[in-house]
């Protein structure tokens, strides 16, 4: 597995955590809020799991661009430097 690979499926189980969903209902491209309920407490407690995870500070501005797993991903790199 690719370290990019290992990375997604890491905020995956934090996402599906958070959301309180199967790993198997979300994909790279499915949408939090519309495909699977999320709400802005819900982004927010993603946000701050990413944070405490990665060892990353994420601005709250980046939340608009956390609609799913491929913008999670984006916004948690540029801070990490992957």
């Amino acid at each position: 597995m690719t370290a990019r690979a290992e990375r997604i499926e890491t905020i995956k189980e934090i996402v599906c955590d958070i959301l309180e969903i199967e790993e198997d209902e979300v994909t790279e491209t499915s949408l939090f809020k519309e495909d699977h309920g999320a709400d802005s407490l819900r982004a927010i407690e993603i946000l701050a799991a990413l944070e405490k995870e990665f060892g990353v500070v994420i601005n709250q501005t980046e939340l608009p661009r956390m609609v799913n797993l491929e913008g999670v991903y984006a916004v948690v790199a540029e801070p990490a430097g992957w």
